[in-house]
């Protein structure tokens, strides 16, 4: 199928998720998760009318860059970890970064930033499941803690929610767990009214897993194969 079609079979998909969870689907965005594909690709996938994407790799991106940089209202996204060398090329290239996962690279984030006089949309990127081989910050860690608190001194950027990758399972439902855990942790937080923190978006749900994400409340899924098909091997 092209990706027009699949782009309208997804959103037919978040409709009915978000109508058995008793929500409005414009409250939900969809992100297409371009690593791999070439700009051709996200062009289409513009055509069809989505504007907000996300790349993993800051040297990936800025291969092809220039191929999208035109494409009128797109959004682009950093959504894999981000090395705090890489700062300065990653403020450059993207409009967002979605994988904040360590106080010192908010505090990098933020230097740089204030240089380039921008203010940044940050997600804090959460370990849900606790696992070894994953970024992320502790849902209960005192740096988590220590990063939120710091928010008004972070002024060149602006926290606006958390995102995770849940551990993977084969059954979907066996996302649904660690999508709670998060919107509890997010509701938490967002209960205390933290200074300088806004913690509207949660982003959680790819494209083995998304249905069940909007009902547990995702603001934004991202997706990949769903939208582009099998990604180009290496």
């Amino acid at each position: 199928m092209s990706i027009a079609t699949n782009i309208a079979h997804i959103q037919d998909r978040i409709a009915n998720a978000a109508a058995r969870a008793g929500r409005n689907p414009e409250d939900i965005q969809l992100m297409a998760v371009s690593k791999t594909f070439p700009g051709e690709a996200i062009a289409e996938a513009h055509a069809a009318g989505l504007r907000l994407f996300g790349e993993n790799r800051v040297q990936e991106f800025a291969g092809k860059s220039w191929d999208v940089h035109n494409l009128a209202g797109a959004q682009f996204h950093l959504i894999g970890h981000l090395q705090s060398n890489k700062a300065p090329r990653a403020l450059e290239l993207f409009h967002a970064i979605d994988s904040v996962d360590s106080l010192r690279l908010a505090e990098r984030l933020n230097a740089m930033a204030g240089r380039m006089r921008k203010r940044v949309p940050i997600l804090l990127e959460i370990n849900i499941g606790g696992e070894e081989q994953k970024a992320g910050l502790a849902p209960d860690s005192p740096e988590l803690e220590q990063l939120l608190t710091s928010a008004p001194r972070l002024a060149a950027l602006a926290i606006r929610g958390l995102m995770s990758i849940p551990p993977h399972t084969g059954d979907p439902e066996g996302a649904r767990p660690y999508f709670r855990r998060l919107r509890a942790l997010r509701d938490t937080l967002r209960a205390r009214n933290l200074p300088s923190v806004s913690l509207d978006t949660l982003s959680i749900g790819m494209s083995h897993d998304f249905e069940v994400a909007v009902e547990e409340g995702s603001t934004c899924v991202r997706l990949g194969t769903a939208i582009f098909g099998e990604r180009p091997r290496p």
